[in-house]
Formats: structure tokens, C-alpha cells, sequence
């Protein structure tokens, strides 16, 4: 009788345990502080798909997909596209695709103080975390398949 354990092992496992919340809330900060410093929504998106991915490697597909499984990684990467869409015509409604409705600047530097940019950064966000997340499951379960065979 064969105990097959999946993921990786108890030292991968456990420097995962502690990393990956680490590596989530890097990546929230780099979303977050876009606008003021390097980084921004496709960046931080790749790092928080990265902590998925980070999950999926050491602990196996069926413990990361029950933290965002493939149904909620497509509709959170559909709300970030609609959502930067939805950014983007509202500014028709001040004259400009883009334009800066609703969100008046701020002080330089602060972090309030872009106006939509942070807005169409955790859309960009959205929209790369999830599609990258649902392509790395994919493959994942292509070969899962593979090696059934």
C-alpha cells in the first residue's frame, strides 16, 4: 500500500506556510502605491498570482484551488476587465476616454492623490492576477492528465 503525498516536502511546505501571506501583502502593497513609487497593476498582479502559484507548487492543485479555485480565478479576471472598461467610458461622461471623473488630486506624493490611476490599477490587477493564476491551473491540470496515462 502506497501513501502518496502530495505537494512537496516538510521543509518546502513549512517555508511556505510562512512566505506566502508575506508574498500576498507585497504584492497588495506594490497595487496600492503604483501611482507614487515603481510597480503598479500588472506587477503587483503577477506577485499575487505568484503567491497562489507559490501554494500550488508546495502543498498540490487541490489545496490551492480551494483557495481560489478556476471558476472564481475567471470571474475575478472578467470584473477587472469590465471594471477598467467601465473606468475608462465613465471619463466619456467628462469629455475624455480616461478622463478623471468624480476623483479630485490630492497633495503630490500622497496616497491619495492620483485620482483614477489606483482604480485602474487594481483593475489591471484583477485582470492579471486571475488570468496568470487560471493559466499556471491550467497547465497544472494538463499534466495531471499526462501523467494518469
Amino acid at each position: 500500500m502506497k501513501n502518496k503525498e502530495v505537494g512537496m516536502t516538510l521543509i518546502v511546505k513549512t517555508i511556505t506556510r510562512l512566505t506566502v501571506g508575506l508574498i500576498l501583502l507585497y504584492g497588495i502593497y506594490i497595487v496600492l502605491h503604483g501611482h507614487i513609487s515603481p510597480g503598479g497593476g500588472f506587477a503587483g498582479g503577477v506577485i499575487i498570482a505568484l503567491s497562489f502559484i507559490h501554494l500550488m507548487l508546495a502543498f498540490g492543485r487541490e489545496t490551492a484551488l480551494k483557495k481560489l479555485s478556476q471558476a472564481q480565478a475567471s470571474v475575478l479576471e472578467s470584473l477587472g476587465a469590465i471594471m477598467f472598461l467601465t473606468i475608462g467610458l465613465l471619463g466619456l461622461l467628462g469629455g475624455y476616454f480616461f478622463f478623471n471623473f468624480f476623483l479630485h488630486k490630492g497633495k503630490p506624493f500622497a496616497l491619495f492623490s492620483a485620482g483614477i490611476i489606483p482604480l485602474c490599477n487594481i483593475a489591471i490587477c484583477l485582470k492579471v492576477g486571475a488570468g496568470l493564476f487560471a493559466i499556471f491551473a491550467v497547465l497544472v491540470l494538463f499534466k495531471g492528465l499526462d501523467e494518469e496515462k
